[in-house]
Order: structure tokens, then C-alpha cells, then sequence
């Protein structure tokens, strides 16, 4: 079986490895290499780098607009194309080149949260569970038939990057699963998306890091394990703005006005919403590192005055 694999963040790297098991995968395709890092040098995505390592061939064209490249796509004669938070729109004539198509390991349980961000959008909402499918590309948005799914419990302290990383992992499992299927000659049954229940996972905004406090506790208590490690909730405490890491809900009641610090203590510090407070445990200064409340505190004893 030819296995051509299209991905480019870390994300999709256990996918490789479990399409590469077998010796399968032909050639990789991946984003062009970016500017990162503060001398902004030309920097390869996780997955060419595992590539690379690997010893597979590594392609990176800017889109499959030209004809020269579908046909260096349909020259690799692929079986199979899997395609894992590559990042570009794929047009027909390409989903339509390999034998069996384009598969797409996507992190929710479709049709809820098509699009670019599930993990975080699943935190955010407060979803009790999440999981992975194994979808039968089509033009559509994260619109073709399921293959293969798997569920998977989200911890009420879960953050958005100890999600990715679990949900990173069972994506390999479920996507070693259907080309396991597929080399022993069985295909799995496309089953196609209900219609009720399709919710949109839009990119994540920098601009919505900031905290409004005038939101219930709960719902900023999920924003900030969502947006934990990117883009980072923020706020502004004791007039300083910080970034939080860990934060937790509280049903307090109180008559303060939202963004109001209602006590500090090594415990945390306790802020006003519209609905209970917002416990800040873990926090970050400008410039430095994620400390707890308590180190936080020790340089600003201010706040323990007027809590």
C-alpha cells in the first residue's frame, strides 16, 4: 500500500509515525518552511522534521492550484492520502487522486466542532468529552462521512494543551486502526454526519485572551484551561496586567462590582464576576515566569492591604 501524508504541527506527528509503521508512506507533505523564533529564520514544521528523520520524502508547495503539482501528487500512485492539520484547503482533483481518497484525522466527535480549533472551542464550552474521527475527505468544511471515532472523557481540570496531546495520541490510534482495516482488504463503512448538532470550532483569536469579567466565573474558568498554552488568558489585577495559567470558579456571592479583587490569600486571588469569582492560582508578570498566588503575593503585598 502507497500512504501519502499531509500534515504540518505537532499535532499530526503521531499520525505519522503510525502511518509510517509498516514503510508504507511514499512522500510527506507539509507547509512551507516559516519564519519562528527571535532571528525569524526559515524554520521546518514538526513534521518534516519527523520526516526527515525518517528518511521520506518531503514536499511543500504553497497550494495544488497548479497542475505541476497534482501531478507530482498523482505521480507517488497513492492508495491512501491522510491528511492531519496540514492546513490548506484541498480542491477535488486532488481529493480525488488517490484509489481510496483523502482521509482526515480530525479532534472532535463530528459534526460538533468543524473547523480549525475543537480542542480549545470543546475546553471553552465546558463539553464533558470530546474524541477523534476518522473522516472520508470531501469539498466541504470537515463535512464528509465518518470512518472510524473514538471518544474521550475531558478532566475538569484538562487544559488545552494537555487535551492535544491525549487527543493527538488517540488520533494515531484511531487512524492505525483504518489503514489496518485497509491493508487487510476491508474498507471502512463511510457513515455519513447527522445534521443536527454541527457547531464551528473558529480559529483562536489573540483578542480574545482578555478576561471580561462582567462574564459568569465558570465560563472564564474554561476559557483559561482552554487558552492554556496559546494564546494564554489575561487580566488585569491590582492595575497590573498578567497572564493566567490556572484558575478555578468559585460560587461566590457578592454585590462587587465585576473585575473587583474580593481577597487575596495563598490560595489565590478571588475576582469579582457576574456571576460567583474567579480564583487566580497560577499567574504570570510581565517579562517573567508562571508563578502561584502565594509567590505573586510576596511582591505585591499591596494587595493584601486592600483585599
Amino acid at each position: 500500500m502507497k500512504i501519502v501524508f499531509a500534515g504540518t504541527p505537532e499535532f499530526a506527528v503521531p499520525c505519522l509515525r503510525a502511518a509510517a509503521r509498516h514503510g508504507e508512506v511514499v512522500a510527506v507533505y507539509t507547509q512551507p518552511d516559516r519564519p519562528a523564533g527571535r532571528g525569524r529564520g526559515l524554520t521546518p514544521s514538526p513534521v518534516k522534521r519527523e520526516a526527515i528523520t525518517r528518511g521520506i520524502p518531503v514536499l511543500q508547495p504553497e497550494n495544488f492550484k497548479t497542475r505541476d503539482s497534482k501531478d507530482a501528487l498523482r505521480a507517488l500512485e497513492p492508495d491512501v492520502m491522510v491528511v492531519v492539520a496540514y492546513g490548506l484547503i484541498l480542491p477535488q482533483s486532488v481529493l480525488d487522486i488517490p484509489v481510496h481518497g483523502c482521509w482526515n484525522v480530525h479532534a472532535s466527535l463530528l459534526p460538533r466542532w468543524r473547523g480549525a480549533a475543537p480542542i480549545q472551542r470543546a475546553i471553552e464550552a465546558g463539553d464533558a468529552e470530546t474524541g477523534v474521527c476518522l473522516m472520508q475527505m470531501e469539498k466541504g468544511l470537515d463535512t464528509g462521512p465518518v470512518l472510524l471515532s473514538q471518544a474521550l472523557a475531558i478532566g475538569e481540570h484538562d487544559t488545552g494543551g494537555q487535551l492535544h496531546d491525549r487527543l493527538a495520541e488517540l488520533g494515531a490510534q484511531v487512524l492505525a486502526d483504518g489503514l489496518g482495516l485497509l491493508r487487510a482488504g476491508i474498507r471502512p463503512v463511510p457513515r455519513p454526519q447527522p445534521a443536527e448538532g454541527v457547531t464551528y470550532a473558529h480559529k483562536l483569536d489573540k483578542a480574545e485572551a482578555r478576561l471580561d469579567f462582567a462574564r459568569p466565573a465558570v465560563e472564564l474558568a474554561n476559557r483559561v484551561r482552554a487558552f492554556n498554552p496559546w494564546p494564554m488568558a489575561e487580566a488585569v489585577i491590582g492595575g497590573e496586567r498578567v497572564r493566567v495559567h490556572g484558575a478555578a470558579a468559585l460560587p461566590t456571592e457578592h454585590d462587587a462590582a465585576p473585575g473587583t479583587l474580593l481577597a487575596a490569600s495563598r490560595d489565590g486571588l478571588d475576582i469579582a464576576c457576574a456571576d460567583g469569582a474567579l480564583r487566580v492560582r497560577v499567574l504570570q508578570r510581565e517579562g517573567g515566569k508562571a508563578i502561584t498566588a502565594a509567590d505573586y503575593l510576596n511582591g505585591r503585598r499591596d494587595l493584601l492591604a486592600r483585599a
